[in-house]
């Protein structure tokens, strides 16, 4: 194969003549940039694509819409699924999309119903586990169900196309959505072992329990006896979290020393970051700078250690990120 030297210095000289000092300097500064110019075969322009995805409800199928990050690299370190809550859309969870996305993950964000005749909804108002037992069944089902059939659409459209789903992944879910994906990790172990063992970690971003049912409970039961990592970044007990009643589940279900951490002076939306809106606001108030930025550092840098296996120390109990963020009185440790 030609080498962009070689290419570069026939576009410079013109044809086989003579070289000189000066056009060999001028070939191989030319050729640099056009290295400098010319994407990694391991990286792209990271994309974002508004897809979509069909989940059975009752006895139909909705076709629900459903956003794809590709991050940089044309590899992703894994995936991550990531679940907005009651009242909430995907477009509310895209900021911290970008920034799972920004570090080399995958990210999907299905937009579930918060009202639907048949209990086809992201919260429990009624019986909604036959529909959560179908979206556990797009990760149970992997490349070969309908989460392959979205993945493979919106890798098309994103210049992917051949690129292979992830096997590994990690389920965030914030408000409801804590709730719901609790239910999914307990049901994909019960039902999907092969699926629930790339499962690397259970984000719960300020998790909210449903007015009905047992979803939560249920799920953490089922999940104590596991070593899958599960963390909470969660803010002060008040009415737009139900009192905490999500964070309250989890410390009482999971007996471990480290469950993750509360913003003390948290908002219900600063999962959504720059894109809430005024809805949550409304009801949760407006979010710091700082706890937004603490809660997308923690998510993401957790979340990386998890696929990876590793531990980066700043970001947990003793490290200098993680202890900066407890003397200023950020966050709160959560056991």
């Amino acid at each position: 194969m030609e080498t962009v030297f070689r290419r570069v210095l026939r576009m410079t000289i013109g044809g086989p003549v003579s070289l000189s000092p000066r056009r060999i300097v001028a070939a191989l500064l030319l050729s640099a940039s056009v290295l400098a110019a010319t994407p990694s075969a391991a990286h792209a322009a990271a994309v974002e694509v508004d897809g979509a995805v069909t989940i059975p409800c009752a006895g139909s199928t909705l076709n629900q819409d459903a956003d794809w990050f590709f991050p940089a690299a044309t590899t992703p370190k894994a995936l991550v699924f990531l679940q907005h809550g009651f009242s909430r859309s995907n477009a509310n969870v895209a900021d911290l999309a970008r920034k799972y996305q920004a570090a080399g993950f995958l990210v999907f964000t299905p937009n579930l119903p918060s009202t639907n005749l048949y209990g086809c909804t992201v919260n429990n108002t009624g019986n909604n586990t036959a529909f959560l037992n179908n979206v556990a069944a797009l990760l149970g089902n992997g490349a070969g169900g309908a989460l392959g059939t979205s993945y493979a659409a919106a890798a098309a459209t994103a210049g992917r196309s051949g690129t292979p789903l992830p096997t590994t992944y990690v389920l965030a879910g914030h408000s409801a959505g804590g709730e719901a994906v609790t239910y999914i990790a307990n049901r994909l172990r019960t039902t999907f072992p092969a699926a629930f063992a790339g499962l690397r970690h259970l984000q719960l971003l300020d998790p909210v329990k449903s007015p009905s049912g047992t979803n939560m409970a249920d799920g953490l039961t089922g999940l104590a006896g596991t070593s899958l990592p599960i963390t909470a970044i969660s803010s002060p007990p008040y009415l737009s979290n139900s009192n905490a009643s999500g964070t309250v589940e989890l410390q009482a279900r999971i007996d471990r020393p480290f469950l993750g951490v509360r913003l003390t002076t948290g908002s219900h939306c600063d999962a959504e970051g720059a894109t809430t809106n005024w809805l949550c606001t409304l009801t949760g108030g407006t979010s710091k700078a700082q706890n937004v930025s603490a809660l997308q550092t923690l998510a993401v840098n957790w979340a990386s250690d998890a696929v990876t296996g590793t531990t980066t120390a700043a970001y947990y109990p003793g490290g200098a990120y993680y202890q900066n963020l407890l003397t200023g009185n950020v966050i709160q440790t959560l056991s």
